[in-house]
C-alpha cells in the first residue's frame, strides 16, 4: 500500500505496473438478482428498496382493508351453504378471487368477533342450537376459501362471473369496446400467464395473429367439481363411491366441454366481426394479386425474350439456309456449266472421231466393212469417256492410217469385251433369280410338288377373282384352287402367298407368257355356250356367230344394270338386255351371264368353306 504524500510532495512509483488482464466473471448473488428485477421492472431502486416497498404496500393494503358486511348474512340457510357466496359471507365481495389469504383470515376474524354465538348470546340474542345457526355458513365459507383446492373449485363457478358472449350485431358496431372487456374477463381462466390483449385498430398483423392463435389454443384451468351433485364421502360402500365418482366425472367433462365451446364461440364471433381481419385479408389479397400480376409480367417478359431469341435463331437459320442454298445453287450452276463444257467437249471429240474415221473411209476397202466399222465407231462414241476420246483423237491426228486403224480396232475390242462381260453378268443374275424362284416354288407348298401350268393359270384366275379387301383372301384363294385343281395337290394360304410373290418378281416376258397361256385356255374352255342357263335357253334360230372380244368395264356395267332393270318375268328379256348393251348380241349377253354366275358360285363356295374351317 502506498504511503500518503505529504503536503507539497508528489507520490512517484518507480516500478513498472503489471498489464491489465480481462477476467470472465459469472454474475451471481442477490445483488445481481436485484439488478435483474430492477431491469425487468424498469425500476431504478435497489433490491432492498423494492422489498421494503413491497412490505410497505402490503401493510398499507392491510390498513386500507375494510369489510363489507353481507346484509343477508342472518337470513342464510345453513343447509344450503353450497349455494351461498362465500366471499360475500366473509365481507369480501369487492375483492373476490383477488383477495389474499391474509385478507381472508382477517375478514374471517372480524366476522367471528361480531357474529360468534357466544358474543350474540352474551348480548341477549336468541341462538339456534346445533348446526342450524347461520354462523355455520361463516364456518363453511372460511373452510372453502382457506383451502386452495376448494377455493379454486369455487372460483371456477363464481356466481358473479358473466359467461355471456356478445352477438355479431353488437360486435360489428363497436368491436373493441364490446369484445375487449369480455376477453379480459375470460383471461382469468387461462392456465398460462401473460395473456395477450385484444389490442386496438392500429395493432399489427403479428399482434392480431398472436392474439387469435392464443385464444384458439386456449388452455383453461376452470373445473366444475364444486357442482358435483353427490359427495363420495357420504357413500356407504366402495361400489357406491365408485359409482358417485363416475357420475361426477361425466358431469364435469360435459360442463368442461360446454365451457370450451363457449370460449370457441367467443373467439369465432370476435374473429368474424374483427375489422382488422377484413383489412388484413384485403391487404393479403392485394399482395397476392400484385405478386400474381408481377409473376404474369415476368412470365410475359420471359416469353417475349424466348420469342425474340427464337426469332433470332429462326432468322439466323433462315440466313444460313439461304446462304447454303445460294452456295448450293452456285455449285449447281458451276457443275452445270462444267457439265455443259464437258458435254460440248465430248460432242466435239465425238465429232472429231467421226470426221477422222470418215476421212480414212472407216479404214475399209469395201462398203460392207465400212458400214460395220461405222457401227463400231458409233459404239465407241457412246461408251468412251472424254479422256479416252481425247487420247484416241490425238493418236489418230498424229499417226498414219495403219496406226490409226490399229488404235481404233484395239479400242473397239476393249469396248466389246466390256459389253460381253456386262452381258454375262446379267445372264448369271437372271439364272440365279430363276434358281431361287424354282427353289422357293418347289418347297413352298403342295407337299413338295411343283406348280404346273394349270395351277399357275388357276392361281392367276383366283387372284383376279378375289381382289384385295376380300375377307380371308388367301385362304379363300387356296380353297378355290383346291376345289378346281385337277392335279390333286392341296395348297395352303402360305403356299399361295409365296407363289404369288414369286410371280410378281418374274420378268415381264415370263409374265406375258403365263397370261397368254391362261387366256388361251380360258378361250378354249368358253368357246361355246352351255345348253341351259338359269332356265333361259336361246332358240336354235339364234345361231349367229358371237363376238369373241373381251368385255370392257363399260359393257360390264351396262349388262349388270340391264339385268337389274329387266327381271326374269320380263317378256323377251334377253332381247331387251342385248339392246341395252351396244355392240353385243343376245347370245353374247347370255354367255357372259353364265360366266358371271359360275364366278359368283365359286367365290361363295370358297368363302363358305373358309368360314366353316375358322368356326371349327
Amino acid at each position: 500500500m502506498l504511503l500518503e504524500a505529504l503536503d507539497g510532495d508528489e507520490a512517484v512509483v518507480f516500478t513498472a505496473a503489471a498489464a491489465s488482464v480481462q477476467i470472465q466473471v459469472e454474475p451471481v448473488g442477490r445483488w445481481f438478482e436485484a439488478y435483474v428485477r430492477r431491469r425487468n421492472q424498469n425500476a431504478s431502486v435497489s433490491f432492498q428498496e423494492l422489498e421494503e416497498e413491497e412490505e410497505s404496500s402490503e401493510e398499507s393494503e392491510d390498513e386500507e382493508f375494510q369489510l363489507e358486511e353481507y346484509p343477508m348474512l342472518r337470513t342464510l340457510d345453513p343447509k344450503d351453504w353450497k349455494n351461498q357466496d362465500h366471499y360475500a359471507v366473509l365481507g369480501l365481495p369487492h375483492l373476490r378471487y383477488k383477495a389474499t389469504q391474509k385478507q381472508i383470515k382477517a375478514a374471517h376474524k372480524g366476522i367471528v368477533l361480531k357474529h360468534h354465538p357466544d358474543k350474540r348470546k352474551a348480548a341477549g340474542e336468541q341462538i339456534v342450537e346445533g348446526d342450524n345457526d347461520y354462523f355455520t355458513c361463516i364456518t363453511k365459507a372460511i373452510e372453502i376459501l382457506s383451502d386452495p383446492v376448494k377455493r379454486r373449485a369455487f372460483d371456477s363457478v363464481d356466481p358473479t362471473f358473466d359467461n355471456a358472449v356478445p352477438s355479431k350485431s353488437e360486435g360489428k358496431e363497436n368491436f373493441t369496446e364490446v369484445f375487449s372487456p369480455v376477453f379480459e374477463r375470460n383471461a382469468r381462466w387461462s392456465s398460462k400467464k401473460h395473456v395477450p390483449l385484444l389490442g386496438t385498430m392500429e395493432s399489427s398483423f403479428e399482434e392480431v395473429d398472436n392474439f387469435y392463435s392464443f385464444w384458439y389454443n386456449f388452455d383453461s384451468w376452470r373445473e366444475f367439481s364444486y357442482l358435483d351433485e353427490e359427495e363420495k364421502e357420504k357413500a356407504e360402500c366402495r361400489d357406491e363411491r365408485r359409482w358417485i365418482e363416475k357420475q361426477n366425472r361425466a358431469s364435469r367433462a360435459q360442463r368442461k366441454k360446454e365451457e370450451m365451446n363457449r370460449i370457441r364461440t367467443l373467439v369465432d364471433t370476435a374473429y368474424s366481426c374483427d375489422p382488422r381481419i377484413k383489412k388484413f385479408k384485403e391487404e393479403e389479397k392485394a399482395r397476392k394479386e400484385s405478386e400474381k400480376k408481377a409473376k404474369v409480367e415476368a412470365k410475359k417478359r420471359e416469353q417475349e425474350e424466348k420469342d425474340r431469341a427464337r426469332q433470332a435463331e429462326l432468322e439466323a437459320a433462315r440466313l444460313a439456309k439461304a446462304k447454303e442454298e445460294e452456295e448450293a445453287k452456285q455449285l449447281a450452276q458451276q457443275a452445270k456449266k462444267e457439265k455443259e463444257i464437258q458435254k460440248k467437249a465430248i460432242k466435239k471429240e465425238r465429232q472429231k472421231l467421226r470426221t477422222t474415221c470418215k476421212n480414212w473411209n472407216y479404214f475399209a476397202d469395201d462398203e460392207a466393212d465400212s458400214v460395220k466399222m461405222m457401227e463400231e465407231v458409233e459404239k465407241l462414241c457412246d461408251r468412251l469417256e472424254l479422256t479416252s476420246l481425247q487420247s484416241l483423237n490425238e493418236i489418230l491426228a498424229s499417226g498414219s492410217k495403219e496406226d490409226s486403224k490399229v488404235a481404233v480396232e484395239k479400242q473397239v475390242q476393249e469396248v466389246n469385251a466390256q459389253l460381253q462381260r456386262e452381258k454375262e453378268a446379267e445372264v448369271q443374275m437372271r439364272q440365279a433369280a430363276r434358281g431361287a424362284e424354282q427353289a422357293s416354288g418347289g418347297g413352298g407348298g403342295g407337299g413338295g410338288k411343283g406348280w404346273n401350268e394349270e395351277d399357275l393359270q388357276l392361281l392367276i384366275k383366283a387372284v383376279n377373282l378375289f381382289p384385295a379387301g376380300t375377307n380371308a383372301r388367301w385362304e379363300v384363294i387356296a380353297n378355290y384352287m383346291n376345289l378346281h385343281s385337277t392335279s390333286g395337290t392341296k395348297r395352303t394360304a402360305k403356299d399361295v402367298i409365296n407363289k404369288a410373290k414369286n410371280l410378281q418378281r418374274l420378268d415381264p416376258v415370263q409374265k406375258d407368257e403365263i397370261n397368254r397361256k391362261a387366256f388361251e385356255k380360258f378361250k378354249k374352255e368358253h368357246g361355246a355356250v352351255a345348253p341351259t342357263i338359269d332356265n333361259a335357253v336361246p332358240s336354235e334360230r339364234f345361231d349367229g356367230s358371237s363376238s369373241a372380244a373381251s368385255w370392257t368395264t363399260e359393257e360390264q356395267k351396262l349388262l349388270e344394270q340391264a339385268l337389274k332393270t329387266y327381271p326374269v318375268s320380263t317378256p323377251e328379256r334377253w332381247e331387251k338386255i342385248a339392246a341395252a348393251v351396244p355392240g353385243r348380241s343376245k347370245k353374247d349377253c347370255m354367255k357372259r351371264y353364265k360366266e358371271l354366275v359360275e364366278m359368283v358360285k365359286a367365290k361363295k363356295a370358297a368363302q363358305e368353306n373358309v368360314a366353316g374351317k375358322s368356326k371349327k
